[in-house]
């Protein structure tokens, strides 16, 4: 009882400092390049609105606490594909692989990719388009490495590599996320989890695009120029959860000395401070009958505007809401 009051009093005590600290400067939102780092490709997260920082497990957690992957059992694989804004034709495609490697160690791999679909090749002299096209594309690598500590406290690391291109211009980067995640409670209801997302150094952009030919008008001679592009930087945030498991009608086992009921309701709470935008705040609620049907919901609310969608100014708020079947194999 007494480190759960520790535990409470420190993520209180974090969220108000960081609230102060890590506030987002809505001034700085178009200075930040890479936002596909905020895109998160696994919809078992995306029905819970992001809230799930604390209660995330397996491969979900990779893109919200990698300290819920070393709840790995074995191995897990996972495929996604989605639509990202629905009407701009653009589709988000993700796999991912973890694997427990020791007894307490695990090992995940995923990677994230953007379809744009073909866009016309306009000029300034033909700005309808000069009948050729070209495909950009976003590609996000992740590596991480995530590890149980004890039994209430894990932790993890993931190494990204952010590529961009389109037909004559890329960039390349690299990204860090580490979170740490404590378990408590009878049967471990209680779960707090933080983690810091996408730091990194700046990116740079290069390639033919950013060349020009040159002549010079005394002399005539005719030489390629290079411009140099602006440095961006990465869209960090902080996430801060924590989660709560009421059990409906739940009957102690004698012999594993685990809570078993068939109905589970999770309780889920979340501070996402932002870089360079406006600071969220996340709410959950999910619903588990014997961990086989699940179905959940949430509510993502921008620090400043609230409820009002008018005045919203990220496309990373409001509903949402999702629900999943696990079909057993064996036992």
């Amino acid at each position: 009882m007494k480190n759960i009051r520790i535990v409470i009093t420190l993520f209180f005590a974090g969220l108000t400092a960081t609230t102060s600290v890590f506030a987002g400067n809505e001034d700085r939102a178009g200075e930040a390049g890479a936002s596909q780092l905020l895109i998160n490709p696994w919809v078992r997260s995306v029905g819970f609105g992001g809230a799930n920082t604390a209660s995330a497990i397996g491969l979900e957690a990779m893109n919200l606490n990698i300290a819920g992957m070393a709840f790995t059992k074995k191995t897990e694989v996972m495929f996604s594909n989605k639509t990202w804004l629905k009407g701009s034709n653009t589709f988000v495609n993700s796999f991912g692989l973890t694997q427990k490697v020791s007894e307490t160690g695990v090992l995940g791999v995923s990677i994230m990719s953007m379809d744009f679909g073909d866009l016309d090749v306009t000029t300034v002299d033909l700005p309808e388009g000069d009948g050729s096209t070209f495909s950009p594309s976003y590609l996000n690598f992740d590596i991480a490495y995530a590890k149980k500590f004890s039994n209430s406290i894990s932790g993890g690391l993931v190494v990204k590599v952010i590529t961009e291109s389109i037909s004559n211009i890329s960039s390349t980067g690299v990204a860090f996320n580490a979170g740490v995640k404590y378990v408590t409670g009878e049967n471990d209801r209680i779960k707090f989890g933080i983690s810091l997302n996408n730091v990194g150094p700046s990116m740079q952009s290069t390639g033919e695009g950013l060349s020009f030919t040159n002549v010079d008008i005394n002399t005539g001679i005719t030489s390629t120029q290079q411009r140099k592009s602006a440095t961006y930087q990465l869209p960090s945030l902080l996430n801060i959860g924590a989660t709560y498991d009421f059990y409906v009608a739940a009957v102690k086992d004698s012999a594993s000395n685990q809570i078993k009921a068939n109905h589970r309701i999770t309780l889920a709470g979340n501070f996402t401070a932002n870089s360079f935008t406006k600071d969220q705040y996340r709410l959950g609620l999910e619903y588990g009958f014997r961990n086989m049907f699940m179905v959940r919901a949430g509510y993502v609310l921008e620090s400043t505007t609230w409820f009002d969608s008018n005045l919203r100014t990220s496309a990373y708020t409001g509903p949402a809401f999702g629900g999943s079947l696990i079909a057993p194999l064996g036992k």
